[in-house]
Parts: C-alpha cells; sequence; structure tokens
C-alpha cells in the first residue's frame, strides 16, 4: 500500500494518549526480545531531552508511527525510537519515517546518520529498511558498548545526495 496524502508529521505530541501507548507497545516489544542490559528504547522522558526531536505520523486520527532525531553535534545525528504501529506494518510507514529522517538531516547539515537496533530476528524488518536505505554496520558509538544483542548503523551524508 501506497502512502496517502492525508499522512502528516506531527512535531512533539508526546503527552498525545495514542502516542503514549505506542511507545508503551515499543517498550514492552524490548522487553520481550532484549535482555534488559541490552535495551536502549528511550521512555517519553528520554524523549523530551533537548537534544531529541520528536515526530508522530498520522492519517487523519490515527497515528501511524513515530521517530525521533538525536542530536549529537553539528555533523551526526543518531535515529531513535523508530516504530510502526503494529496495525500499519507493511503499508510503507516506515519508508515514510525513514524519509522524513533523511530530509531533516539533510535540512541540518548532518554529514552521517547513526542507529543502534538488536541482532534478534524480531529486529530483521528494520535492519532490512536500514539497509535499503544504504546504512552499514558499524562500532559503537557515544556511551553504546560493545553488546551481542545490539547491532549498530551508520549511514554517510552527502549534500548532493538527495533523501
Amino acid at each position: 500500500m501506497t502512502e496517502v496524502v492525508s499522512w502528516r508529521f506531527q512535531l512533539d505530541g508526546l503527552d498525545h494518549p495514542q502516542v503514549r501507548a505506542l511507545l508503551q507497545e515499543h517498550q514492552d516489544r524490548m522487553a520481550d526480545h532484549s535482555p534488559p542490559e541490552s535495551r536502549h528504547v528511550l521512555d517519553v522522558d528520554g524523549l523530551k531531552q533537548p537534544a531529541i526531536t520528536f515526530w508522530s505520523l498520522w492519517d487523519e486520527a490515527v497515528l501511524l508511527g513515530c521517530v525521533a532525531l538525536k542530536h549529537w553535534d553539528d555533523q551526526v545525528g543518531e535515529i531513535k525510537s523508530m516504530k510502526t504501529a503494529p496495525q500499519h506494518t507493511g503499508k510503507g510507514v516506515g519508508r515514510r519515517l525513514m524519509q522524513h529522517i533523511l530530509q531533516t538531516a539533510h535540512e541540518r547539515g548532518y554529514q552521517e546518520l547513526k542507529l543502534e537496533t538488536g541482532s534478534m530476528a524480531y529486529f530483521e524488518p528494520a535492519r532490512r529498511l536500514y539497509r535499503m536505505h544504504g546504512f552499514v554496520d558499524c562500532g559503537p558509538f557515544g556511551h553504546y558498548q560493545h553488546d551481542p544483542n545490539s547491532v549498530f548503523m551508520q549511514l554517510r551524508l552527502t549534500n548532493s545526495s538527495s533523501p
């Protein structure tokens, strides 16, 4: 299914009940698939940090997904909390979230995007989406440590490439 014209991004919205429910579902899935020491998913308070910009994606009054971008410095951003609402998987939501993040990264002048995701089979669709957009595996960055339950990825951006 392709994106419909009514899809729109909303900046912030972390206090919206549907957003909170999706973020809780995200926390729950991480608890189901990752040991506590390997969970790097942020809660609502963590997503309210000044260095993090959060968006939700809506179709009219229906929440489709969410994504956040952490500002590390003028060159590097990190994708956080990218999540499609379970009832909307396979509809292009992940691709649209990724396009939004890539566009924002280019607008901010980032040279690189990084992310951490799980290494387990549950996370394979996410890793496949990232690789489709040019992300490659890399080592830990920032505060992360080597962890067999984590996959670290990066995408080098160029000023001439389009999102």
